[in-house]
């Protein structure tokens, strides 16, 4: 009986644990934008990453989506077609579990209770989210916008791998397709 109880526990805990560990990406964009004239783009300083080998990689990930769908990057002082800026955050969640190991038996009077004890863990989640904005640098306007948050580890090579996944993930389907 007490180990159907603490198994009982650990999957709850585990269960609890898995929506913090789904990456959530998100896009938005103006219907009305001429995507297809767009071929070139250029950057626009936004809210970097804090680290900047961070930054650098946040870059790269987004540079590599574009040029896998054909656009070019230029400096802002050859006049791109479209302005890119994206916004890194970081936020710390607070995750509190309780473990309950019972300590209670049933014998011929009843149950009885007690002499169990009770460990709570907090943990501290970072949560970063990357939102990428792009703009029609002529119409002055807002074209695209695409989101992603994420739980971060904190092992660089995981969050290098978290933001390639993101930017993909964001780009896969831009430029957007045009309804006739």
């Amino acid at each position: 009986m007490k180990s159907k109880l603490i198994g009982v526990a650990v999957v709850l805990m585990l269960g609890l644990s898995v929506p913090l560990a789904a990456q959530k990406v998100t896009v938005d964009y103006d219907k009305h934008a001429p995507f297809p004239i767009f071929k070139t783009y250029g950057w626009k300083l936004g809210t970097p990453a804090k680290n900047p080998l961070m930054d650098e990689r946040i870059i790269k990930a987004i540079d590599g989506q574009l040029a896998a769908k054909g656009f070019l990057k230029l400096d802002l002082e050859k006049n791109p077609d479209m302005l890119v800026v994206y916004h890194a955050a970081v936020e710390i969640e607070t995750q509190v579990s309780t473990f309950d190991s019972g300590g209670g038996w049933y014998g011929w009077y009843g149950p009885y209770y007690g002499g169990g004890t009770s460990t709570t863990y907090v943990d501290k989640i970072p949560i970063g989210t990357l939102r990428v904005d792009i703009a029609d640098i002529k119409n002055k306007r807002l074209i695209w916008q695409g989101k992603a948050t994420d739980t971060l580890s904190d092992k660089p090579e995981k969050v290098e791998k978290t933001i390639q996944k993101s930017a993909e993930k964001m780009f896969k389907k831009f430029p957007p397709e045009m309804k006739k």
